[in-house]
């Protein structure tokens, strides 16, 4: 049969239903494409973008021990104060780690550098896994540099860290920035299809910046766009308690103070040690941490993609215990590819 103007039936409904696919393709769910990693990439995908949140978090008790037998119905998340419908939920115990290690090689840390090297070496041995996790190191006293890419061998990374002298200014909020900007934005990714990696920032440091063209505002928020949890370790002395069996901290420089909101902004921890030997605590503290976390993710009620900073609190329905997690996430539009530089 032949419709009126000479098109056949079957010809017709084909036609219909392709117009119909491409009508529908764009509205369907699914993940942003993330080009290759590429090294000195300025343009960067988020790879998460506001059409689903994904927060992984950490639970304490009282005695700052991690708790890891909480399930979905033990939390409730809110975003600006309103409640969301939690609609994935996991233990992630093992995801591969995709590591920053920032380095301070500034004047004002000279005699304090070896105490800096000793602990990126330990961090390194205590937390990198070969053949699953990955870990660059960035300098930085005028301007931070990466001198050693992503990579699994500890004995490359090991000797980098050995080889670094100090000297010059502190630019650590540019550090921070392009770190997260250039590396941590889109980390290589495990070979397995759809597989999640954690994005750590370790930053050593006496937290003094002098030298920055970034702001520390710019610094974080860069961080929380690129969904980085950022462990902050001070390499300052001053107002140091050394009359205890054990040394500590009993006032906190300035620098200190930012060192610890990095950390508090993105979900992380502030570290203050004293000695050497201080540090393997913490290193601990951190490697058992990224590895007894939860995931959760929810499709957001506000669904004004306009760019703006949301604030998250994931609360848990048992007593005495903290959460741990980033403060929020800036509602992007999943087709912007370019995180805004908010130097602009």
């Amino acid at each position: 049969m032949t419709m009126p103007g000479g098109v056949p039936n079957m010809t017709r409904r084909v036609s219909i239903a392709l117009l119909l696919a491409a009508l529908l393709v764009p509205m369907m769910p699914g993940r942003a494409q993330n080009p290759p990693p590429g090294k000195g990439s300025q343009e960067q995908v988020i790879r998460t973008g506001a059409d689903l949140v994904n927060i992984i978090f950490s639970v304490l008790n009282r005695r700052e021990e991690f708790v890891k037998d909480l399930e979905k119905g033990d939390f409730r998340v809110t975003e600006d104060g309103k409640e969301q419908r939690i609609e994935f939920f996991s233990r992630e115990t093992d995801l591969p780690l995709r590591i920053g290690l920032l380095l301070d090689t500034s004047n004002s840390i000279r005699d304090r550098l070896k105490f800096e090297q000793e602990a990126a070496t330990d961090f390194v041995h205590q937390v990198v896994r070969r053949r699953k996790d990955q870990a660059f190191l960035m300098i930085f006293d005028n301007r931070p540099v990466v001198i050693q890419d992503f990579t699994d061998d500890l004995n490359d990374l090991t000797e980098t860290i050995r080889r670094q002298r100090a000297g010059g200014g502190t630019a650590l909020y540019d550090a921070v920035y392009d770190a997260c900007r250039d590396r941590l934005t889109n980390p290589p990714l495990p070979e397995e299809e759809n597989k999640q990696v954690r994005r750590v920032l370790v930053v050593i440091s006496d937290g003094m910046d002098n030298l920055s063209d970034r702001t520390r505002s710019q610094a974080i928020e860069m961080a929380q766009r690129a969904e980085v949890v950022i462990y902050t370790i001070s390499t300052s002395t001053d107002w140091m308690s050394i009359t205890g069996a054990k040394p500590q901290k009993y006032h906190k420089t300035e620098g200190d103070k930012v060192l610890e909101q990095m950390a508090e902004q993105t979900g992380g921890r502030a570290f203050f040690p004293y000695r050497i030997d201080d540090l393997a605590r913490s290193f601990q503290d951190i490697s058992v941490e990224l590895r007894s976390q939860y995931s959760l993710g929810y499709t957001p009620s506000n669904r004004t993609f306009d760019g703006r900073f949301r604030q998250i609190k994931i609360e848990v329905d048992r007593r005495g215990l903290l959460v741990r997690a980033r403060k929020g996430y800036f509602a992007t539009r999943r087709e912007a590819q370019t995180p805004a530089d908010p130097g602009q």
